[in-house]
């Protein structure tokens, strides 16, 4: 075997070598794409989740089919912090017949800690689960990655109420949310504090969100 023939095997070696190496560096980033792009739709679809269902409730304040049960929808509004909210409403009575049975139902909303055990078994830190209980009714829950839920009510004047857990706040007729929405399990380095600030997340935000009952009579 000659020398030449020993520099092009070398040679050859190398450049398969290289090509190689771009091989697995393009599957690696084709697998984060991929990754990272189904986690994006995964929380585009979490977000709409949430919001269609809490704007939906909230914009029944106050409702009842019986209208006579909440003769003041004004004050329907039991309960409210920055990030829970108590009211008076007619539950839809099934996912078919969304009008209520004209009883009077009490429905809240809130965000759970971020130390439950339901979240400390996901990777994201940020992540809280947001509860959803009818009357007395078991609460329900769900993680959908949830890492905002934040609330802000206003009075007739489009002035602020600040929010009190102890002593229900009259007079509110509108209400800001902010939902943000991120992976429970994000694409990198779980060490890594900012890997889920880099990450997709999703924000969505209603600015004076008002129930057509709290102003109707």
């Amino acid at each position: 075997m000659g020398f030449s023939t020993l520099i092009d095997i070398l040679g050859s070696s190398m450049i398969g070598g290289m090509i190689l190496l771009i091989l697995f560096r393009m599957n690696d980033s084709s697998v984060e794409n991929s990754y990272i792009n189904t986690g994006e739709l995964i929380v585009q679809s979490n977000l709409v989740s949430i919001v269609e269902l809490f704007e939906n409730d909230i914009r029944k304040v106050g409702y009842c089919e019986d209208w006579e049960q909440i003769p003041d929808p004004t004050i329907a509004i039991i309960g409210a912090t920055d990030t829970s909210i108590t009211f008076l409403t007619d539950v839809a009575q099934s996912q078919a017949v969304q009008t209520g049975d004209g009883i009077v139902d009490t429905l809240k909303y809130w965000v759970g800690s971020p130390y439950e055990n339901d979240v400390l078994s996901t990777p994201n830190p940020n992540d809280r689960m947001l509860y959803r209980q009818v009357n007395s009714q078991t609460p329900m829950s769900a993680n959908l990655g949830l890492t905002q839920f934040k609330l802000k009510y206003f009075d007739a004047l489009g002035n602020e109420i600040l929010a009190m857990p102890s002593n229900p706040p009259l007079g509110i007729m509108t209400m800001q949310i902010d939902i943000t929405v991120e992976n429970t399990a994000a694409y990198g380095d779980a060490n890594d504090e900012d890997v889920y600030s880099r990450d997709r997340s999703a924000f969505w935000r209603q600015i004076r969100l008002a129930a057509p009952s709290l102003s109707n009579r």
